[in-house]
């Protein structure tokens, strides 16, 4: 079993100029917790999660991450040291996201992406095929997988 077996698709991406109100408002709507960020051409150049919108030592549960995706893409007034926060990372993706962008191929096996998760220390993977993002695989999908299957890492 490989990437293009257990990825989901399609990709909810994200611009470098995309607002972080927007990517906010992307992560609560979809459901996700992450998002490519794409060149023009659909090249990955960075990552954004909730983890880099809001600042890890503020985040004491999920509960409380989730409140504040909420209020933030729902446009309710935010606490100053957090909109000072996010001035300073000029509020837009190129500003918060986490790069270089680790990438599997379509081809990429279990075994292989489960390595590249646990030795880069990242909850999903974009999927690339020439270049461009086609699916991402999460460990959910990775464990999923195993657990429907008799493939072993």
């Amino acid at each position: 079993m490989n990437a293009r077996d257990v990825m989901s698709k399609p990709v909810v991406s994200v611009h470098p100029h995309t607002s972080t109100r927007e990517i906010a408002r992307l992560l609560v709507e979809k459901g996700i917790s992450a998002v490519p960020v794409v060149d023009g051409n659909g090249a990955p150049i960075g990552m954004v999660s909730e983890g880099d919108l809001i600042r890890p030592e503020r985040a004491a549960s999920a509960a409380w991450r989730q409140s504040w995706l909420e209020i933030f893409a729902e446009g309710e007034p935010l606490a100053p040291e957090l909109l000072a926060w996010l001035q300073s990372q000029n509020s837009r993706a190129r500003g918060v996201m986490s790069a270089p962008v680790i990438t599997v191929s379509e081809d990429a096996e279990l075994g292989e992406i489960a390595r590249v998760l646990v030795t880069h220390r990242i909850k999903r993977v974009p999927v690339v095929r020439d270049g461009r993002v086609t699916g991402i695989v999460a460990r959910d999908d990775v464990l999923r997988a195993l657990a429907l299957s008799k493939a072993e890492l």
